[in-house]
């Protein structure tokens, strides 16, 4: 190891003999702080380093600005600025747009007010005067110096009113009217105390001639307007529109036919009915027709008034008129004369006889005065009254094998009663529902076929809950102001209708379908009621003064 280390020490020196001598002579001609950086650092010695600011000099805003500026538009200021400060005039462009009168100051919308004391008061005194006599106060004239210049608006009026307010007044009050004197309260008999007459009053005041005459006059318009309800009946005419009232075998024109093909008396509906194509026959003679009953044969001038609603007896021998001159009579079908009259002093909207056999002589009628009316045909009495609905009662159905009725209203209510029970048992009203003016009963008594007034066809069950049938609602026709009547097949294949137009509407029972549409008269087409033992044939009345058959 030591023999090795030797010979690289002898390598060394001979190698660099020859460097060594060259660098010693160099090192002399050289600058000593070019060769700084190859000493080693002396201890105790330190290095400071130079700070250089290479950054161009701008002038700061505060050189160039000595104030505060604050944005106009600000509402709250979080210090306390300097009077320089809050007024200092707005920098910045200005908007060409803008006119003199937007340019201006403003503090408010309509321009610029100087802020004022007025006492509250005083703005309202001034304020009710200038709106009651036209004149107040001018505010930018003292109110020490009052005189005729001081005042704005109606001058005049101020003069002459001597500049008074509304809260002044110029005339003194009037003395108080003084009453006898009613003695001691202690005397029961002699003491008026409050209710003791004035010294000038007078017991008996004659009106002048002018107020006669005017208290005449009223007097005479209310008489005339009550003889309505005081007229008597209108006289009673009957015109039979047949050639004899009997036939040769001493049968009356209310005999049953027997030779038509079709067998009347049976109790028995059609197997199939079909629709009605053609027009066959017209009754004319009115001048406007309401509604259309069976039986009648006659031309009756029984009311002096326009005539609602009829109702003939089981039988036919009898019927019953409900007409607006306020009064129902009961006329005998063969012979058309009149046997019975009946009133409230109320307008009959709607009768109907009770249909059990044993109860022909009771009926009821729905007024004007949203009550319903039991009349007792051999006393003339009224012997019951439903009194439940908000409005004139528009129709009355009897169901439930007559132990119940059905009624409708103007109050858009449908309500059930028991028979002789003046409390509704159920009672049907909805927010959608309309006034329903025309109901009908379906020929197997389970149906009720409501007209409302909305142009639909309501079908309500008429044993039980007497619910709405949402699937059977029948549309396409316009009713809607009119109460046009609606009425079933036979065969309970179809329902029936007439509209404003003068249309017969024609629909399926099954599947609420519109079928068919006849144009039957020129107005409106008010009844449509299909034969109950014919398979096709309907009758109709119209606005237009005619009844029209058609198969």
């Amino acid at each position: 190891m030591s023999a090795v280390i030797a010979s690289l020490a002898s390598y060394g020196s001979d190698s660099d003999s020859e460097n060594e001598s060259e660098s010693a002579t160099s090192a002399e001609n050289v600058d000593p702080d070019a060769t700084a950086h190859l000493k080693p650092l002396q201890s105790g010695q330190t290095m400071s380093l130079a700070l250089l600011n290479s950054a161009p000099e701008v002038a700061v805003k505060e050189a160039v600005e000595t104030g505060i500026h604050l944005d106009p538009s600000m509402k709250e200021v979080t210090y306390n600025p300097t009077y320089e400060t809050m007024f200092a005039p707005e920098f910045g462009p200005m908007n060409p747009y803008k006119s003199q009168q937007m340019a201006a100051p403003r503090n408010m919308l309509s321009g610029y007010a100087e802020p004022a004391h007025v006492n509250d008061f005083m703005f309202e005194q001034q304020r009710r005067t200038f709106s009651t006599y036209g004149y107040a106060l001018d505010p930018s004239v003292d109110t020490h110096q009052a005189a005729s210049f001081s005042y704005i608006g109606a001058v005049d009026e101020a003069e002459k009113n001597k500049g008074l307010t509304v809260f002044e007044s110029g005339q003194k009050k009037p003395e108080k009217r003084k009453k006898i004197k009613g003695g001691d309260a202690g005397e029961i008999d002699n003491f008026l105390g409050p209710w003791a007459k004035y010294v000038d009053e007078k017991d008996v005041a004659k009106p002048s001639e002018e107020e006669q005459k005017e208290l005449d006059e009223i007097t005479a318009k209310r008489q005339k307007k009550g003889r309505n309800e005081e007229e008597a009946p209108g006289e009673e005419k009957t015109i039979l529109h047949v050639k004899e009232m009997y036939d040769y075998q001493g049968r009356s024109y209310l005999h049953v036919p027997q030779d038509v093909g079709v067998n009347l008396r049976s109790a028995e509906a059609p197997d199939k009915c079909y629709l009605p194509k053609k027009q066959i026959h017209v009754w004319s003679g009115h001048t406007k027709v309401k509604t259309i009953r069976p039986r009648q044969s006659q031309h009756l001038s029984c009311h002096s008034k326009a005539v609602r609603d009829i109702c003939f007896n089981n039988s036919g021998t009898q019927f019953l008129s409900a007409a607006y001159d306020r009064y129902l009579k009961l006329w005998d079908s063969e012979t058309g004369q009149c046997i019975s009259r009946f009133t409230n002093r109320k307008v009959p909207y709607c009768v109907k006889f009770n249909p059990d056999e044993d109860k022909q002589s009771l009926f009821v009628a729905g007024m004007s005065d949203k009550k319903i009316v039991q009349w007792d045909i051999r006393t003339g009495e009224v012997v019951q009254e439903y009194d439940r609905h908000l409005g004139a009662v528009n129709t009355i159905t009897f169901v439930d094998e007559n132990r119940r009725f059905v009624s409708t209203s103007d109050d858009k209510s449908l309500r059930v009663w028991e028979w002789d029970i003046p409390v509704d048992f159920k009672y049907i009203a909805e927010p959608s529902m309309h006034s329903m003016p025309a109901v009908t009963l379906s020929p197997n008594g389970k149906w009720l076929a409501c007209q409302s007034m909305d142009n639909q066809i309501l079908i309500f069950g008429a044993q039980n809950r007497f619910r709405l049938n949402k699937k059977k609602i029948f549309k396409g026709h316009m009713v809607a102001g009119y109460a046009c009547q609606v009425d079933f097949s036979p065969d309970m294949s179809y329902v029936v209708s007439g509209d404003a137009d003068g249309k017969l509407n024609i629909w399926d029972w099954k599947t609420t379908k519109l079928y068919h549409r006849i144009k039957a008269h020129d107005k409106v087409c008010i009844s449509a009621l299909w034969h109950p033992h014919e398979t096709s044939k309907v009758i109709t009345c119209g606005w237009d003064g005619q009844i029209k058959l058609w198969d």
